[in-house]
């Protein structure tokens, strides 16, 4: 039986990577768990079967620790500088869970309360901790700038939960929240029809170039030759841990050799996704890349696999929107892109639409809307977590360029 575990970015103010939540989705027979299970079977998976840097990136990890799992020592068991313990909103503040957390704390580990809702009796709890989750979902405006009044006195940050939005960004950032988790740094910012920067047009142009059926591998080499940033990040690419190469590649021909057109084309298109997106957060460039490869495995993995390069295209095209800030439908049309692909990135629809939706499916911790279209695709779902741990660590070693 394989288990679905997914990770979730934590940006700081200035929309860098902090940590990831880890979290636990169900088994591959769409069983849930308790949450004693639920956290046991995400640390095993993590920390024993994969190892935690496959899945964290070296960045620590929040996970989830029940009342029972505290009680038991069981945050103990791993590194303080890995994990963060993230303490349930309905674990009460009893003399032995508060005995714990003083324990905890003082063997280094950063303690988190999660989903905070302001009650005075919790008090007790928020002055042994050093991150307060609140969930902008459950919490109104005024109960948010209540509960910051309520514990100003107390030296904690604030992380701002479930944001979904550049505006709610902002108006936690303005509050004065530290750290960030939710989807808002993967939809536009501004999402109205503008003329695009310059460079970014540029780069439009040859992302068109590159993504033509004739392209080759030749007019693919000049492309590189003639630019030396790219050259240098070919290079960097193909000599990354990625490919456990023994020898060194030094030189654009021979990188084009050793790879092939397929790869080096996507090479390139990897390169401008992370040109065009560079004043955007990090996450938005790894949620791309990361999406695009598991999109890939999932083609390879079924009946779409002679058409896996165009659904790792699709993976990779699919924050174009965000990284714009121009409509899907708008982008799309400057590309020449099938009507399969265009209808997939514009609206979902399509025979490829099922392997985008699985892929946000499982992103977003909806389990039901990603098994059905896994089951669409007549995919192992057994597969789909080593499918996606070998999707983080790709996304990991070009996270770069």
């Amino acid at each position: 039986m394989e288990i679905f575990v997914a990770r979730q970015p934590i940006l700081n103010e200035h929309k860098r990577l902090f940590a990831y939540e880890l979290l636990y989705r169900g088994t591959d027979d769409g069983r849930l768990a308790s949450g004693e299970k639920m956290t046991t079977s995400l640390l095993s998976a993590t920390f024993l079967t994969e190892g935690i840097d496959v899945i964290s990136g070296s960045r620590p990890c929040f996970v989830n620790f029940t009342k029972d799992l505290l009680l038991r020592g069981i945050p103990s068991s791993f590194p303080s500088r890995k994990v963060v313990v993230e303490i349930l909103e309905d674990i009460p503040p009893t003399a032995e869970i508060l005995k714990v957390c003083h324990a905890l704390r003082a063997e280094g580990y950063t303690i988190a309360l999660d989903d905070f809702v302001y009650d005075k009796s919790l008090e007790s709890m928020v002055a042994l901790a050093d991150i307060i989750k609140i969930d902008f979902r459950i919490s109104s405006e005024d109960e948010i700038r209540r509960t910051l009044r309520r514990l100003a006195h107390y030296p904690v940050k604030f992380l701002a939960e479930k944001v979904e939005s550049y505006e709610e960004y902002e108006f936690a950032l303005k509050l004065g929240f530290k750290y960030f988790q939710g989807y808002f740094f993967a939809r536009p910012e501004v999402f109205r029809v503008h003329e695009l920067e310059s460079f970014k047009a540029s780069l439009i142009a040859l992302l068109a170039e590159v993504t033509k059926k004739s392209t080759t591998a030749e007019r693919l080499e000049q492309i590189i030759s003639k630019d030396a940033a790219l050259s240098y990040k070919l290079l960097k690419y193909i000599n990354s841990s990625y490919f456990y190469r023994i020898s060194a590649i030094e030189s654009v021909r021979h990188a084009i050799v050793f790879l092939g057109e397929k790869e080096i084309k996507r090479f390139i298109l990897l390169v401008i996704i992370s040109e065009i997106a560079t004043d955007k957060p990090s996450e938005l460039i790894k949620l791309a890349i990361v999406r695009a490869r598991f999109c890939e495995l999932l083609a390879e993995s079924c009946d779409y696999r002679r058409m896996s390069a165009e659904i790792f295209l699709l993976g990779l095209l699919s924050l174009l929107d965000a990284m714009l800030d121009v409509e899907m439908g708008k982008v799309i049309d400057q590309l020449p892109l099938g009507n399969v692909l265009k209808n997939a990135l514009s609206s979902r629809t399509g025979p490829m639409a099922p392997f985008l939706d699985a892929a946000i499916a499982f992103e977003q911790h909806d389990r039901e809307a990603c098994i059905s279209a896994l089951d669409e695709l007549g995919v192992d779902k057994s597969l789909v977590q080593k499918m996606y741990f070998d999707a983080l660590a790709f996304g990991d070693a070009l996270s770069s360029f």
